[in-house]
């Protein structure tokens, strides 16, 4: 039984000192390139970092939208260290090719699973080259949705309404749908209609609007406001009017001319017609017996 125990401890410390020897020679034969390929890695990183910085300094002087020097830089960084990781596999004994066939293999797959988030992300491409808005435009887009735009990112657009809601709207719906930006051009002219009774006077109306658009703060000079009359509705005479006004402006100028033309038609006596029912109600006759 003794015999047998030291027979057990020789057999464990042989293979002990197997297990040694194999790790010494792993340890000279692949500990060099190991710690090349780490320090490279680390470096590289490092290098990256410091690139992508100079980049980001480099496209922040120039005349680019900040959302697409951002989507650029992201690009360039990721490139970067792809490369750099394909580096590093070639220095570590690793197929490279076999490697770019297998990470191909799996984009394919990744573009067949996330096929509409990858047209999001090109649409994203799309709106940060072609720039139809940018952050802080009013803009009404995606089936009437209207708010100021806080970002356009790779994936989706976000706005903030004037009640404080965030709305995010996926890119493709974005380029899919009508965009209308409505302080893109510095002034915009706010489309507004009034109804006045058929007995009541047009030039009255229309000296109450123009009245109202010069008491306006933000209403400009020019264009000149205009009121004309646009339709002879079923129950009123609808006039309408355009006043400009700076962006920021839009609803607060929206806000006030609504009001106030209101105040006046009522303190000038006319009206703004609304639709009415009315109701005849017939007794049924009462039989005589």
């Amino acid at each position: 039984m003794i015999f047998s125990i030291i027979q057990t401890k020789i057999l464990d410390t042989t293979e002990a000192l197997n297990y040694l020897q194999m790790g010494k020679t792993f340890a000279f034969t692949y500990g060099p390139s190991l710690l090349k390929a780490v320090a490279v890695l680390v470096i590289g990183f490092w290098v990256i970092g410091r690139i992508e910085a100079l980049l980001n300094k480099i496209l922040s002087k120039s005349n680019l939208d900040v959302s697409l020097s951002n989507f650029l830089t992201s690009i360039g960084s990721l490139l970067l260290k792809l490369m750099l990781v394909l580096a590093v596999a070639s220095m570590l004994g690793i197929e490279t090719t076999s490697f770019v066939a297998i990470f191909g293999a799996l984009m394919v797959g990744f573009g067949m699973a996330f096929n509409g988030s990858i047209g999001h992300f090109v649409s994203g491409v799309i709106l940060m080259l072609f720039k139809p808005f940018k952050v802080n435009d009013l803009v009404k887009i995606a089936g009437g949705q209207t708010g100021t735009v806080t970002g356009i990112n790779a994936f989706n657009t976000t706005l903030k309404t004037l009640d404080n809601k965030k709305i995010i709207i996926s890119n493709s719906n974005v380029t899919n749908n009508d965009i209308i930006n409505i302080s893109g051009q510095g002034k915009t002219g706010i489309e507004l209609t009034f109804g006045i009774g058929y007995k009541d006077s047009i030039d009255e109306a229309r000296r109450i609007i123009l009245e109202v658009g010069k008491e306006c703060p933000y209403v400009l000079d020019t264009p000149e406001q205009r009121v004309v009359v646009t339709e002879l509705a079923d129950s009123s005479v609808n006039l309408a009017t355009r006043p400009f006004c700076n962006s920021k402006h839009y609803w607060d100028t929206k806000f006030y001319m609504l009001e106030h033309v209101k105040k006046q038609f009522d303190k000038q006596g006319i009206g703004i017609p609304f639709p009415q029912m009315d109701v005849h109600v017939k007794t049924p006759l009462k039989s005589v017996n």
